[in-house]
């Protein structure tokens, strides 16, 4: 099993952060030609597909929403083809923090299966969440002082 994370503090109630991610996620979603998400996903819910490079190639996923806690926790599992092939659990959690003002965000990857050591890369998957982690902050903070 392997497993990435990183966190950001964003000056925004966790309200708006689930908002922004929500919107976020559903780019990602409309890119790969495929449905959007509602307000509160819905658990079971296919995402569509996503064909993601690796070293090998483009892998394709289809992700499913396992948990959606509104404003707290939404966890999707992305599955090339068979069981435990490659199932990597994607997970976004807000924790409120100073009062509820502002929101500390959690991105997290946490994979399991026999191709976790061709397809499964730290570093890069590490930026990606550091990226979208601070496009989510960028978009988040001006909406929460409007």
């Amino acid at each position: 099993m392997n497993q990435v994370e990183r966190f950001e503090e964003v000056d925004a109630p966790p309200e708006t952060v689930w908002n922004v991610l929500l919107e976020l996620e559903d780019e990602i979603r409309r890119t790969a030609l495929s449905r959007s998400l509602e307000a509160v996903p819905v658990i079971g819910d296919r995402l569509g597909a996503d064909r993601l490079p690796t070293g090998i190639g483009r892998a394709v996923f289809e992700p499913e929403v396992r948990i959606a806690e509104e404003n707290r926790r939404l966890v999707r599992l992305d599955r090339i083809g068979v069981p435990y092939a490659l199932d990597s659990y994607h997970e976004f959690h807000l924790e409120p923090i100073d009062g509820g003002r502002r929101t500390r965000l959690l991105q997290r990857e946490t994979a399991r299966g026999a191709l976790v050591p061709v397809l499964f890369d730290e570093r890069r998957l590490g930026r990606e969440f550091e990226d979208r982690n601070r496009l989510i902050r960028e978009r988040s903070e001006p909406r929460a002082r409007a």
